[in-house]
This record gives structure tokens, C-alpha cells and sequence, in this order.
């Protein structure tokens, strides 16, 4: 019988579409699932949504639940991970109130920006904890790593346990695609495309139509003026987000325009990773672009509310329909221990996958996987000015690392410093005094900084 340790499954509504997306598969309707988390409260909640979900699409599988990460792990062939070290409160908070505080505002703050900087701080040193009881307990495990900020956590990963099937895995190649195919009106499942780059800034060097061989990109390029001038929306602006708000993606379409190629993540991502768009005193850009500053902070708020909801009445999350969702966990698992081959991308580092990035930085690449486990694919070379603004976003990462890995309080501020967002706001002796008030505020959540 197949076993996934999933550890931080208190995360409910994330557990329960991964736990769905298996039990569609037959050969995993008998599958045994670990659930771990340190909020048992969450924890026997997750269980509780799984259960009748279970009941209700009639399978058994067979769930336990742990407190104990060690005994989660016993005999796993799977290993996912979906934690936030510090959660909104306080870790969370902290990371936008102190920024706030020296005029630098931020969008979600969990990638790159010197909020994602903290996270990965905060991060990395449980996930080398977790890969060291992995590499005692279930060293064969497949990790399927979901955790952000994705490259700074697998370098480290990558840097202290390089022998370990870690695999870092997002949902924005495979969910930017279906917005994009929305937006042009296309069948997604008649959409050819191949995409490269590193997590959150990943670009599709091709998107066309498998049934005719058309290059849609002259499509996108066009659709990318008449948004911008506001004569058409994307189809993602229709939907309401877990914010409550409905977002626009002005920012993506303005780089397709600029650079040629679009890109994976976000509009209220990709604001924050480039120093164009969020500036001190330049209101008319957050206006012009819809930018939404705090989204993460507002999205937190609403998840607070449903899990007061869900305290109550779990139903929401416990009806149909149950049908599979686009993450990768359930596609890997299956190519995996079925050996029914597939293509999914996911983060690993670089080794040459693409030769104009750096050697030690991880890239987000197609991967083939099979009953021999997954193979990233090599790419060749990237178009040199997509090449070059990954490399500002690769040089903080790496430095995110570092410091986690050497404690050395100066790569700290070497990170803020190369930030491309902090930079274009603030000045040296501003990023200093920032980054130390946030080092004391997360307090025990960060190891002791030389």
C-alpha cells in the first residue's frame, strides 16, 4: 500500500484538494495518509473533512494522525510539506508592519521582497529539521516541497541534503496556462506550451494550439494592448479571490508588452519583484497597474473567518463535486508508483539546466516522471534579457541561503540590499535599521545572527 506523510496538514482546504485529487485515482482509493501538524486542533479538523469526504466518494483509505514528525514519517514513499513558520500572527504581520513603518509596502511578501527574505529565514532551518528526519526515517521518499519562498528553501535544502528526492512544487505554470487560455478564448486542453525560468518568474517561451500548430503569442501581445488601455479584462479579474477581492492583471500584461514573454505568477506577485511598479510617493502606479497592496494581509483575514466558519459548519468544504484539481502531488505520486509517464515542473536545482543561470540556483523546468521518479529536463539558453531579470531575483535568493545556512547577520542586509523591490525604495542606513528591527521582532523564530 502507498503511504503520504503530509506534513503541516492542519492547512485544511489544501490537504483536502491534494487527499481528493488522490482518491479520483483507483489504485490510490486504499491509500494510507499520515496527516502531521503541530496545531492538533487543525489537525483533527483536517481529519474530520477527510473522512466524510471519503465516505462520500466511497473509498477507505487509511488516515492517521500525528503530532509526531517522526512517527508521520515512518515508512512514507511520499513526503509532502505545506507549513508558515510563525503563521499571519505574528510572523506574518510583522513582516509588512515593520516595512510599513520606513515607507516600503508589499503585496504578499512570501517569495521575494524583504518579506519573503524573513520567511525564508524563518523557514528554512524547520525544513533542514524535517529533511534530516527524512533522511534518517524514509531517506527513498519523495519530497514534494510546497513551501514558499520555493528557491531559497531548495537551495538550502539542496545545499545540506543534496542526496534527498526533494522536489519543490507550485501551481502557477499549469494555472497561469488555464488563465491564459480563458483569456484568448481557447480550449486549455488544445494549448500547447513550454515554459522555463526560476519559481514565480518563469516564462512561457511557447504557447500555441496543438490542433493546428498556431503561435498565439501575436493573440496575447494584441489582448496585452487593449488591457491596458481597459477595453478587455482577464478572465482572472472575474473571479473573486480568497481576499474577497476581484484582481487585475495589468502588471503581467505590461511585461508581456515590455519583455516579449509572459510570465507564471501574478500580477500582485510579480509587482513586488521588480522595482517598477511599488514606489514611494508614486500613487498613480499602484492606481494605474490596480495593484494590491496588502493582498496577502486581507487573504490571511478571510482565511481567519473560515476557519471560524469551519469551526461551526464544515460543509463548504465537505460537498461535491470531487474531481481533481490541477496541483502536481497526485500526477507525481501516480506516474511514480503506476509508471504512467507525465510532464509536470517543478524546482530543482539548476545543474546546467539552463545555461545562462546560475549553477547553484534552483530553476523551475519541466520534469519527466516515471516509475524511476522524476527528471528534469535541460533547456539550453533563455533569451538573455528574461536570463538577466531572473538573475536579480536568483541573487537575493541565494543570499536568503546563505544567511540561513551561515547565520552571518551581514548576508542579511546583502539580500535586502539586492532586493529589487527594498532597493528601489529605500536607502542604505534605512534597510539596515529595517532588517534589524525585524530580526528582534520575530524573536525566537530566527536562530541567533552573528
Amino acid at each position: 500500500m502507498t503511504k503520504l506523510t503530509i506534513i503541516g496538514a492542519g492547512s485544511t482546504v489544501f490537504t483536502k484538494n491534494i487527499v481528493v485529487d488522490l482518491l479520483t485515482i483507483e489504485s490510490f482509493k486504499s491509500i494510507e495518509i499520515a496527516l502531521m501538524d503541530i496545531n492538533k486542533d487543525r489537525l483533527e479538523k483536517s481529519l474530520e473533512v477527510l473522512e466524510i469526504i471519503s465516505k462520500k466518494m466511497g473509498v477507505k483509505p487509511k488516515f492517521s494522525i500525528h503530532t509526531d514528525r517522526k512517527d508521520a514519517l515512518k515508512d512514507a514513499e511520499f513526503v509532502q510539506t505545506t507549513i508558515q513558520v510563525g503563521g499571519y500572527r505574528p510572523s506574518t504581520l510583522i513582516d509588512f508592519e515593520i516595512p510599513k513603518k520606513f515607507g516600503l509596502q508589499q503585496t504578499i511578501a512570501d517569495t521575494l521582497g524583504i518579506g519573503g527574505i524573513m520567511r525564508g529565514l524563518r523557514t528554512i532551518p524547520v525544513l533542514l529539521d524535517i529533511a534530516e528526519d527524512i533522511n534518517e526515517i524514509c531517506p527513498q521518499a519523495i519530497w514534494m516541497q510546497y513551501v514558499n519562498p520555493m528557491c531559497s528553501n531548495m537551495i538550502a535544502i539542496n545545499k545540506v541534503f543534496p542526496d534527498l528526492k526533494s522536489l519543490g512544487l507550485c501551481h502557477s505554470v499549469q494555472g497561469t496556462a488555464e488563465m491564459l487560455a480563458g483569456d484568448l478564448e481557447e480550449d486549455i486542453n488544445d494549448i500547447d506550451y513550454s515554459c522555463a525560468g526560476i519559481n514565480h518568474m518563469a516564462f512561457y517561451q511557447q504557447f500555441k494550439k496543438k490542433s493546428t500548430g498556431e503561435d498565439l503569442y501575436p493573440k496575447l501581445q494584441r489582448l496585452a494592448v487593449d488591457i491596458l488601455d481597459n477595453k478587455k479584462i482577464s478572465t482572472r479579474t472575474l473571479k473573486k479571490e480568497d481576499s474577497g477581492k476581484f484582481l487585475e492583471e495589468k502588471v503581467r500584461y505590461e511585461i508581456l508588452r515590455r519583455f516579449g514573454y509572459f510570465v507564471t505568477e501574478s500580477s500582485e506577485h510579480f509587482a513586488e519583484y521588480v522595482p517598477w511598479f511599488i514606489k514611494k510617493g508614486r500613487a498613480d502606479l499602484i492606481e494605474k497597474y490596480k495593484i494590491p497592496i496588502n493582498e496577502y494581509i486581507d487573504r490571511c483575514e478571510n482565511y481567519e473567518k473560515l476557519w471560524g466558519i469551519l469551526d461551526q459548519d464544515i460543509s463548504q468544504i465537505t460537498n461535491g463535486p470531487f474531481e481533481r484539481s490541477n496541483e502536481y502531488a497526485s500526477a507525481i505520486m501516480d506516474g511514480i508508483s503506476n509508471n504512467n509517464s507525465v510532464i509536470i515542473y517543478g524546482n530543482v536545482m539548476n545543474d546546467d539546466l539552463i545555461e545562462n543561470l546560475p549553477s547553484n540556483c534552483c530553476v523551475e523546468v519541466p520534469c519527466k516522471i516515471d516509475n524511476q521518479g522524476f527528471k528534469p529536463q535541460k533547456i539550453g539558453r533563455l533569451p538573455e534579457h528574461l536570463a538577466a531579470l531572473m538573475r536579480t531575483n536568483i541573487n537575493v535568493q541565494i543570499l536568503t541561503a546563505e544567511a540561513a545556512l551561515t547565520q552571518e547577520r551581514e548576508h542579511i542586509y546583502h539580500a535586502a540590499m539586492l532586493d529589487p523591490l527594498t532597493s528601489a525604495n529605500l536607502s542604505i542606513d534605512e534597510i539596515y535599521s529595517m532588517t534589524d528591527e525585524l530580526i528582534e521582532a520575530h524573536g525566537n523564530y530566527l536562530p541567533k545572527y552573528n
